[in-house]
């Protein structure tokens, strides 16, 4: 299946174009009250009482749905997927006490399934199907161990061994499988030095969760998180067959093995009547404590429609849900925020409109509020949905109270129509006070923005700013309490940073010519302050006008690494990867860096460049960074060379 994403990455170019072609027009939100709109209060969803009620529920909704695409089976039109937008105005560590993030987190405490973590004194690998570990403690750099990411009775292909999470002495190995019909935990062990030893299996059902910029998996103290959608066909004889289960891997299970996790009184839905006329999903979450060495786990599920994104503050898992129906000749969205606590008690639910573009579009505020930012045609960030995310744009703000059983609706007052960006490849982001966004080449080929701007605007109230930059917007990153924004003009690699005060500004741009980012996921950059004002940042980079989705293929070329000083960009050099020194690594699974391979990384006064199976070291002498040594891991060292007669 994703041998056929990569074929897809080129219709998402042309779907990306083609969005932008026609702005369908925005209907009008049913008239909402806002002096009169009270927050519902304590209430919240209710969960079917029994598995013949959640039966009964179904069939009646499959008729439904029967009807209604009766109803539309007559009736051509072009797909719009615009939806009204109102025209007004506790942070827990993980593992080891004294072990220190090397993973760009959008929340601190809050991990994220990711390619490389650090354990006491090892790195720990997750890359192309197998794990390793590389010692960095009292100055070392030297692989340890390695092993496959996968049981030794298991067949990887067919599974893509995509993030990995680390809890105290167990690693968490999460990935898709498609032989083996789900979502694959693999659990292993990893003592003080640094030594592997492969634990247990278990499986999942639940469709494909991969997301072009979303992770899967988060971990809060010992509590691995992950949300996994499945998709169902409520006109099923029996629904409870295709619900989500787990198994235990042995060699020759079999399907029957599987024990449901979700049982109908944990399947929850709204008030609102769910039309769902194109499909329906169980959108899962699943809670599972891997303390002393356990795998105990809880899952609790929301019958909605199929699209969706999925954002995890401290203390919640909320997810966004839309579904389409047509109306004349065009389609509009119908959406639901579903938010599910992590303390066990029930969800809740609230009507919203629009929907956001992935995880970054949100933040649960320390004053009680919820604040989205959505755009009018979107339609969650499943596989490349992010990508294409375009129409009208505004800021949700709803205080968490708002939620209740999901027979309210957040009123027009409570969104914030905000200026609308040129181009595609929408970006955004909350640092501090402000949401930031704009648009620049994202997945596609390196172009030149015809009128490139950042917009600013505080997500508390207050006015929309209008930078102009000299480049397109692909990544927007925190920066102490500032933000940094880089991007392509075509050509050359910039980095503009931007002050967030009373009146956000541009400071400073440093300009790498002839570079293109190396990696677009979040967790390819990284950011170490050293005072309040100053501190390194790091990118991976590489060719000038590599389109985006090159790093599924093509290495980085280097890390790249700035210094910051009150705002002033200044390059302290790079760590290079030496691509000459090509390595058969004999690879059985995930042959694809969906994930990445490359990472910045500063480990206890240490910078470390992670390029594919090389780790280089480097120290900044008097603001410069000279490479110290370097060291591979590959699992085999087979030397590529060019044949004489090529």
């Amino acid at each position: 299946m994703k041998t056929f994403l990569l074929l897809s990455i080129t219709s998402l170019f042309v779907i990306s174009g083609l969005a932008g072609c026609a702005e369908g027009p925005v209907g009008d939100i049913p008239p909402v009250s806002a002096s009169g709109w009270i927050a519902p209060g304590s209430k919240t969803l209710r969960p079917f009482r029994s598995e013949q009620e959640l039966k009964n529920y179904l069939r009646e909704l499959a008729e439904k749905q029967k009807d209604l695409r009766r109803e539309q089976s007559g009736v051509a039109g072009v797909a719009d997927n615009s939806v009204a937008l109102p025209s007004a105005a506790p942070s827990t560590s993980k593992g080891d006490k004294d072990d220190e993030s090397v993973t760009n987190v959008q929340h601190a405490g809050v991990d994220e399934g990711g390619i490389v973590k650090l354990h006491g004194d090892h790195l720990v690998v997750l890359r192309r199907g197998r794990l390793f570990t590389v010692e960095v403690g009292d100055g070392a750099l030297t692989p340890v161990s390695a092993v496959d990411a996968f049981g030794p009775d298991i067949d990887p292909r067919g599974t893509w061994y995509d993030e990995m999470l680390v809890s105290e002495s167990t690693i968490a190995v999460i990935g898709y499988s498609y032989e083996r019909g789900g979502t694959e935990i693999g659990l292993f062990e990893i003592n003080d030095a640094g030594h592997l030893r492969y634990r247990s299996t278990y499986h999942l059902r639940s469709n494909d969760y991969y997301s072009s910029r979303n992770y899967a998996s988060r971990l809060i103290g010992s509590k691995l998180i992950f949300y996994t959608p499945l998709y169902l066909y409520p006109g099923a004889e029996d629904p409870f067959q295709s619900f989500p289960a787990v198994r235990k891997w042995r060699k020759g299970a079999t399907p029957g093995e599987f024990r449901r996790i979700v049982a109908a009184t944990n399947v929850y839905r709204a008030e609102q009547p769910v039309t769902a006329s194109y499909g329906l999903a169980l959108h899962t979450v699943t809670v599972c404590d891997l303390a002393n060495g356990g795998f105990a786990c809880e899952a609790t599920g929301v019958l909605a429609p199929p699209g969706r994104v999925f954002y995890v503050s401290p203390d919640s898992v909320y997810v966004w849900t839309s579904d389409w129906t047509r109306h004349g000749d065009q389609m509009r969205s119908q959406s639901m925020l579903y938010r599910m606590p992590l303390d066990t008690s029930r969800p809740s639910a609230l009507g919203v409109s629009g929907s956001p573009i992935d995880q970054f579009s949100f933040l649960q505020s320390e004053d009680g509020h919820l604040n989205v930012l959505v755009r009018s045609r979107a339609s969650g960030d499943g596989m490349w949905g992010a990508e294409v995310a375009n129409g009208d744009v505004a800021l949700m703000r709803v205080p968490l109270s708002s939620f209740s059983d999901g027979s309210s609706t957040a009123p027009e007052s409570r969104y914030r129509k905000l200026p609308k960006p040129e181009g595609y490849t929408f970006q955004n982001r909350f640092v501090g006070d402000y949401i930031l966004y704009g648009t620049g080449s994202g997945w596609g080929y390196a172009q030149e923005s015809q009128r490139p701007r950042l917009y600013a605007t505080r997500w508390g109230g207050g006015q929309a700013h209008e930078l102009s930059l000299a480049h397109g917007v692909d990544r927007i990153e925190q920066m102490g309490s500032d933000a940094v924004v880089v991007g392509t003009d075509g050509k050359n690699l910039h980095f503009t940073s931007v002050r967030l005060d009373e009146s956000p500004a541009v400071v400073d741009r440093y300009t790498r010519a002839g570079a293109s980012q190396g990696e677009l996921r979040s967790h390819g950059f990284f950011y170490k302050p050293d005072g309040p004002d100053s501190g390194t940042l790091g990118l991976p980079i590489s060719v000038p006008g590599r389109p985006g989705y090159r790093h599924l293929f093509e290495e980085s070329a280097a890390i790249l690494f700035l210094r910051n000083d009150s705002l002033r960009f200044e390059e302290a050099g790079e760590l290079a990867a030496r691509s000459e020194r090509a390595v058969n690594d004999a690879c059985r699974a995930s042959c694809v860096d969906w994930y990445g391979n490359a990472r910045p990384l500063f480990v206890r006064g240490r910078v470390l460049a992670l390029l594919g199976y090389e780790i280089v070291e480097g120290t900044l002498d008097d603001s410069r960074m000279r490479e110290l040594r370097r060291v591979s891991y590959a699992p085999r060292r087979v030397e590529v060379t060019r044949r004489s007669d090529e």
